[in-house]
């Protein structure tokens, strides 16, 4: 028995909450509207300001993904209400990032530079030209966006180099060890 998937959701002020008959679950927000299928035999309850999970005992598959459905409903609801945010810095000399309309423009060393379409549900702002911000209501394509910006120009171990997160520490490894003079 999942304990997380017991524990209620707090469902904060202005968010509603709406079940379908086919197991799709709905959260209309603040910052949004987003929806989700869940599977059969998943049911959402909303109660005195809070959300609760329930599940079928007979089916097995449904004890698997109890807790897995109960941080989804919980992303959707802080999605909506609050919003999620990623940071990302680019470090290295003439690293730099435009947005030019739903296009980020990166010039990240290449002869070429990389141009990444931004996704409908997500938000980018660039602030001094080398930090990055990702935001949005939907965990999941924020940090997909994140990752993918990050995939241009991982950082390296040797200089540092590359888009890394903001509060990312990037261990840096010796390089070579010249030899000694001599014989």
């Amino acid at each position: 028995m999942s304990r997380l998937g017991k524990s209620p959701v707090p469902l904060p002020k202005g968010v509603e909450l709406t079940t379908s008959q086919e197991g799709v679950v709905s959260v209309k927000g603040p910052k949004g509207t987003l929806s989700h299928a869940f599977a059969p035999g998943i049911y959402m309850k909303a109660e005195d300001g809070f959300v609760l999970v329930e599940k079928d005992e007979n089916v097995e598959m449904h004890r698997a993904v109890h807790g897995l459905s109960r941080a989804l409903i919980n992303n959707m609801i802080v999605g909506v209400s609050k919003g999620f945010e990623k940071r990302l810095s680019l470090v290295g000399v003439g690293y730099r990032a435009t947005l030019q309309g739903r296009v980020l423009d990166l010039q990240l060393g290449y002869s070429h530079p990389t141009k990444l379409d931004i996704p409908e549900n997500v938000q980018v702002t660039v602030e001094k030209n080398v930090l990055i911000v990702i935001s949005g209501s939907d965990k999941q394509a924020v940090g997909q966006f994140a990752a993918t910006v990050r995939g241009m120009r991982p950082p390296e171990p040797y200089k540092g180099k590359g888009i890394r997160y903001e509060n990312e520490h990037v261990r840096k490894k010796a390089g070579k060890a010249a030899k000694g003079k001599g014989a």
